[in-house]
């Protein structure tokens, strides 16, 4: 037998071998979510019950001091425990690689979200790579303190990525494991995990639907900071220039362009060129120059 007729066998081997065990992991992360996790788990159950596939889902309690652990041991989901609180992301992440499904579902433990909605979702991410659980315009039952800075990030993002996002950081979504598990690696630890696959997902121009759920009161206390706001805006500034980052640096080198040039005109009629005006030139041609390298790099690493 040749070198390459092993190697072909040695390839189908681990194709046979990484076949899916069932259909759907569901992962509901939960830090401190004594009063609400054996009522969400139960929801998804019965949404997910009649229809034949084969599910299971998956808690993660991330290092609760309640009682989290055991409601969610009773309610009859497979648990995978923290010793400490690790974050959001981190917990998604472990629930995630800790199923062998053909696609994963996200959802949330507070309550927030209505699980009926998911099997729907199941059904069309069979021709999308990611399906998001958008939340009503109105948001009504989403914390007036938040939402000034959930406008401001999401028309950031918009802004960024030249496409209007519904709901930017929704925490019930859908996706086929495949599309998922290669942005992974990028994905951060803590609540900006769903802003982060928002933008890689649409930055690597993959099929994003978004379908209308209604937003429920949660049930128990937020664990959510003010400083997490600035946090997310820096994530998708990361996230653009990661993906697209001509859209960071040229706007950058356009206002420095034309605040040196309209210095340059302004020196010209005084008679007396000035180190400024310079100065916006060269910086606007080397932001644009860091650019175009940036973007040469990005273009190498998607299509790696």
């Amino acid at each position: 037998m040749s070198a390459t007729d092993k190697t072909e066998l040695r390839s189908e081997d681990l194709l046979s071998s990484a076949q899916p065990a069932r259909d759907l992991s569901v992962v509901i992360p939960a830090f401190n979510e004594e009063k609400g996790i054996g009522q969400t788990v139960a929801e998804v159950h019965n949404s997910l019950s009649s229809l034949p596939i084969d599910f299971e889902i998956i808690v993660v309690d991330d290092g609760s001091t309640d009682g989290t652990r055991e409601a969610a041991e009773k309610s009859g989901a497979k648990v995978i425990s923290s010793n400490e609180n690790l974050g959001y992301g981190a917990a998604l992440k472990r629930g995630i690689t800790a199923g062998s499904s053909t696609y994963v579902a996200i959802i949330d433990a507070d309550g927030t979200y209505p699980a009926t909605s998911l099997a729907e979702m199941l059904k069309r991410a069979r021709f999308a790579d990611m399906v998001v659980g958008a939340r009503s315009a109105a948001m009504t039952n989403v914390p007036w303190i938040r939402r000034p800075a959930k406008f401001m990030l999401t028309g950031f993002a918009n802004f960024l990525t030249r496409r209007k996002i519904p709901d930017l950081n929704s925490g019930m979504r859908v996706f086929p494991r495949i599309s998922l598990m290669r942005f992974l690696p990028l994905l951060p630890a803590g609540f900006s995990f769903t802003t982060t696959i928002t933008l890689c997902m649409i930055c690597s121009d993959m099929t994003v639907e978004y379908l209308p759920v209604d937003y429920r009161r949660r049930i128990g206390r937020s664990t959510m900071r003010s400083v997490d706001f600035l946090n997310f805006l820096m994530l998708i500034v990361r996230a653009i220039v990661l993906f697209n980052p001509l859209r960071v640096f040229l706007p950058i080198g356009t206002v420095l362009f034309a605040l040196g040039m309209s210095k340059v005109v302004y020196d010209i009629f005084i008679g007396n060129l000035s180190e400024s005006a310079v100065l916006g030139i060269l910086s606007a041609i080397m932001i644009w120059s860091v650019g175009l390298l940036a973007d040469m790099i990005s273009r190498l690493h998607l299509r790696r």
